[in-house]
């Protein structure tokens, strides 16, 4: 792998292929298909695939402490093992909407989720930012968004970034010690092609976009400037992730969702898990501690 030069490891064509974690345990990249209702698995050291159907969206999965990973899944929160594929509900949420649906998620140095809700049908904003504590209660922290997408944070955990997708916009806020959020501000407002979709911070405190409809990832100085660009063979970037020994080796998401017949033919390697080296690391991926 060149630094900065994409290739494709797993040419699986998934409709909306979304939230890639780093597996230290197994040398091993988590990913989920939203649309195509499947967890996936690439083992990094022997190239091995396996996939888990699953009975609703998977938006994310992120690891527990053990074997087990914390999965979020349409209208709840799962428990799923990756040894038999099963998924257990564990907290039900949004109820009254029946609309909505979970999306992005991440889990900060503290070990706390966040992840975000959004209009299946892309129209309304009923989207809302979670926070959920080790006391595995989920916690709205901001609301208003059509598609919520990428929480990230800085590596001194002061400061949490969040997509508008619809909006173009990614915002930061002030992360409090008890993860309250405050001072909501525009922090990156996209020009050019495409929306904002998943994000991670790297070691330098840099945030690194996915720009779904617009065929690269963006990476921005912590000052709120456009320092870098990463370009990709298909449109629909969705959300990368750091690992390998020395978390240099980023792993990255892809989607054919909203592409046509004809695009879907001149884009082959939509869909598909990518890699690329980079020239700084990331930040390790941390466990979750809810319900733990």
């Amino acid at each position: 792998m060149r630094n900065g030069h994409p290739i494709c490891l797993w040419q699986l064509g998934a409709e909306l292929g979304e939230g890639p974690v780093w597996h230290q345990r197994s040398n091993s990249v988590y990913f989920v298909d939203i649309k195509g209702r499947k967890i996936h698995r690439y083992s990094t050291a022997t190239g091995e695939k396996h996939s888990w159907p699953v009975d609703g969206q998977p938006g994310f999965v992120v690891p527990l402490a053990d074997e087990h990973f914390l999965c979020g899944m349409q209208d709840a929160l799962y428990l799923f093992d990756p040894a038999d594929g099963a998924c257990r509900r564990l907290k039900e949420m949004e109820p009254g909407l029946p609309g909505n649906r979970i999306n992005d998620g991440f889990v900060d140095p503290a070990g706390r989720l966040w992840f975000g809700t959004m209009d299946d049908s892309e129209a309304s904003p009923t989207g809302s930012l979670y926070r959920v504590d080790d006391d595995g209660q989920p916690r709205r922290c901001d609301s208003g968004y059509v598609i919520t997408n990428g929480p990230a944070m800085s590596p001194d955990a002061r400061t949490l970034y969040h997509a508008d997708t619809v909006k173009r916009l990614v915002y930061s806020f002030d992360v409090g010690q008890d993860g309250s959020l405050s001072r909501r501000r525009v922090f990156a407002r996209l020009s050019g092609k495409g929306y904002p979709d998943g994000m991670v911070v790297d070691a330098d405190g840099h945030l690194w976009i996915a720009v779904f409809g617009g065929a690269r990832i963006e990476r921005w100085s912590p000052g709120g400037s456009l320092v870098d660009v990463i370009r990709f063979q298909c449109d629909n970037i969705t959300k990368l992730a750091f690992g390998g020994d020395d978390l240099r080796t980023v792993y990255v998401t892809t989607a054919r969702k909203g592409l046509s017949l004809r695009e879907r033919e001149q884009q082959p390697l939509a869909g598909g898990l990518f890699s690329f080296r980079a020239p700084v690391s990331g930040l390790p991926q941390m466990a979750c501690k809810a319900w733990i």
